[in-house]
Formats: C-alpha cells, sequence, structure tokens
C-alpha cells in the first residue's frame, strides 16, 4: 500500500493508527533478492521517487529493481542507462508506460498522471556537449511537475548570447536557475552575479588538458566570488534536477 492509501483506510476505520505505522514502518525499505533495498519513502521526503542508477549495474538486475520499484510507486526514474538497459527495460514494461530521454540516458516508467507544482526552472548550458547532463537535470524537472525551460549553448566564449537568455529568465519570473558548464566553468559565476535567483552549478567533465574531466570547472565554480551558488559534482544533472525540484516544490507550498 501506498501511503496515501494507508491515511485512507485509517480515515475510514479500516486501520487502527499502530497497524498504519506498523504497515508504514514495512513499506519504508523493500529488498529485491539479495542485490537491493528500495527506499520507497524517498518520494514522500523528497518529492522525487528513488532513482535507479543503471551504470554499473546488469540489465537483468535493473529489470529486477524496476519491477520492484514500479510495483510499488507506479513511477521508476533510471539514470545512466546504455542501450542494453533501454531494450531489456522496453520489453519488460508496458511502451504506454515508458518515456525515454536519449540525450540523457535516462528511462522513466510510470502509469501515474503528473502533477502540476507551481514553480519555474530554468537550465542553461555553456555548450552543446553540456546539454546531455542538462537534460539528466531535466527529466527529473519535468517528473515531479515543475515548467523548466531550456537554454542551450549560450556559454561565455560568446557572452553576448547569455544576455538575452538572462533577460528571459527574468521576465518568467523564474524560481531556480540549472546552470550547466565544462572547461573553465565560468558561466554559473557569472550568472549568479547578474540576477536575484539562487544558481545551482553544474560542472561537466567537457574539456581536456590541464583541469580536465570537470576538474576545472568544479574548482571555478567552488571558488566563485558571486552569492546564491551552490555547486553540485561533476556530471551530476541528477542532483541538480532533485535539488532545483526541491527548492521549487517548497517555495510553491508557501
Amino acid at each position: 500500500m501506498t501511503i496515501d492509501e494507508i491515511l485512507k483506510k485509517v480515515s475510514t476505520g479500516e486501520l487502527t493508527p499502530s497497524a498504519a505505522k506498523k504497515q508504514i514502518q514495512l513499506n519504508s525499505i523493500h529488498e529485491v533478492q539479495n542485490i537491493a533495498k528500495i527506499d520507497t519513502g524517498r518520494s514522500f521526503r523528497k518529492g522525487v521517487p528513488e532513482i535507479i542508477l543503471a551504470e554499473g549495474k546488469s540489465t537483468d538486475q535493473v529489470v529486477k529493481i524496476a519491477k520492484k520499484m514500479f510495483s510499488t510507486s507506479g513511477h521508476v526514474i533510471i539514470s545512466r542507462a546504455d542501450k542494453s538497459h533501454i531494450a531489456a527495460i522496453s520489453k519488460s514494461f508496458t511502451k504506454k508506460y515508458i518515456r525515454k530521454n536519449v540525450l540523457a540516458n535516462t528511462v522513466v516508467i510510470s502509469n501515474k498522471k503528473k502533477q502540476k507544482v507551481h514553480g519555474h526552472v530554468a537550465i542553461i548550458t555553456a555548450g552543446t556537449a553540456d546539454i546531455p547532463v542538462a537534460e539528466e537535470a531535466k527529466v527529473i524537472i519535468d517528473e515531479v511537475g515543475c515548467k523548466s525551460t531550456t537554454y542551450y549553448d549560450v556559454g561565455i566564449a560568446g557572452i553576448h548570447r547569455l544576455f538575452s537568455s538572462l533577460s528571459s529568465v527574468i521576465q518568467d519570473d523564474v524560481d531556480v536557475i540549472v546552470a550547466v558548464a565544462g572547461r573553465e566553468g565560468a558561466m554559473p559565476s557569472i550568472i549568479a552575479g547578474m540576477v536575484d535567483i539562487p544558481v545551482i552549478g553544474v560542472p561537466t567533465s567537457i574539456g581536456y588538458g590541464y583541469g580536465d574531466k570537470g576538474t576545472a570547472a568544479l574548482m571555478s565554480m567552488l571558488q566563485s566570488c558571486a552569492l546564491g551558488i551552490a555547486t553540485v559534482n561533476i556530471d551530476s544533472g541528477i542532483a541538480a534536477g532533485v535539488l532545483a525540484s526541491i527548492i521549487v516544490q517548497k517555495k510553491s507550498i508557501k
């Protein structure tokens, strides 16, 4: 049973409060054979379901975990899925429940109607090569029902491109900006210095030579002198999307 179903049974007298408490405790962790323990309460704490990281897992493991999650919540997000993972998922679930984002290597399996959350997240990338990480964040933001708008390839190599995007962001009363950049990673700092909107910096592993694989971008964002910027790990679009969605959802409650 979901939390909503448990609460409904309590309200109708089908479950006592003590029985409901026990059911919630039993539901909080589900074990999948001996390969995984699913945190089924995450969606109620964070507003985002537990996400399966497919990277490092076999197709069989991913499918088994996804089936268990789908049976308990009806909503599964699978990140870093390669072609073999996606093929196995496509064979194991009804087609109408599957939403694929090829750019983000992400698959959503859901039988739920999307909820609308009052809030707006802008996702900005410095370069075209940063788009896959940005799309990871977009998947999360879209799945929790937030509005998202993307502005891609507007980095400081041609900084004039950034200004029109920021004008739109300000005019649209965006609540959070997810700023994705590789190489020297300067764009999120520039954005944070120009707006009064929370900025989530996402360094990507795009770049080569000294400070390659995202190291320079990460250090640049962490050393930013602009206020109002928080930085997630290299290539961590998922973490940025979750943080942005939490900010928006908390704001919409008020």
